[in-house]
């Protein structure tokens, strides 16, 4: 089932979208900000983004932008300001189409489906993530090097999978948590430590020697580069 990720911060809107995907055999995702989106993307696992401009935080042109750096997921943007101004803007900056508000359901659905199939056809999901020696292959859930097997759990799986797709970026204890718990952060740093600790561990059994995740003080974690430990 392919799954898209509604980028709306009206509650109504949102609700609405989603619905009328889910009747029409898409899977959904919702986000109510731009930051929001962002870490839904870095997981992976969405077909297609429809994107509200109007977002909180990273505004829905940020978003574009960012997904525009590393991604070629489709995205079709909602937009209020359907003036030809706006829309060639949109178009250069990488947006694949977009609908003006108020929308008629079955343009969008015609539209989605016509982004999908584009995408279909020219694209294969990558089935692994390489950085420094060690491959995340998506289809097992676990990492490897040199044939060893770390044997993650799916929360580590997920973490390292977040972390890896984004190697430079340092993630926070609440984006951890919120991207891979799905839940709000309530400050337990237990929980992502624990998780880090296990993670350290069985990555360091497969490449002894070599530190994969560095600690960033006062701030979170993040990959670290280079193979000297």
């Amino acid at each position: 089932m392919q799954r898209i990720l509604v980028a709306e911060d009206d509650n109504y809107i949102s609700e609405m979208l989603c619905e009328l995907l889910r009747q029409n055999d898409y899977a959904t995702v919702a986000a109510f900000s731009g930051t929001e989106a962002l870490l839904l993307l870095a997981q992976g696992e969405v077909d297609l983004v429809l994107l509200d401009l109007m977002l909180p935080g990273k505004t829905g042109e940020d978003v574009l932008a960012e997904v525009r750096k590393s991604l070629q997921t489709p995205v079709i943007v909602l937009t209020a300001r359907a003036d030809k101004e706006t829309t060639a803007r949109l178009l250069r900056q990488g947006a694949d189409d977009y609908v003006a508000k108020p929308f008629d359901n079955d343009e969008l659905l015609a539209r989605i489906d016509v982004q999908l199939r584009r995408a279909g056809a020219v694209s294969v999901a990558p089935s692994q993530i390489h950085f420094n020696g060690i491959i995340l292959d998506l289809d097992s859930f676990d990492a490897f090097t040199g044939g060893a097997g770390a044997g993650l759990s799916k929360r580590e799986f997920e973490i390292l999978r977040l972390m890896m797709s984004h190697p430079s970026k340092v993630f926070t204890k609440n984006n951890l948590y919120e991207s891979v718990w799905g839940g709000e952060f309530l400050g337990d740093d237990n929980t992502i430590n624990v998780h880090i600790s296990k993670l350290r561990s069985k990555l360091a059994a497969i490449a002894p020697g070599v530190e994969l995740i560095q600690t960033v003080w006062g701030i979170g974690f993040k990959m670290k580069e280079g193979r000297d430990g």
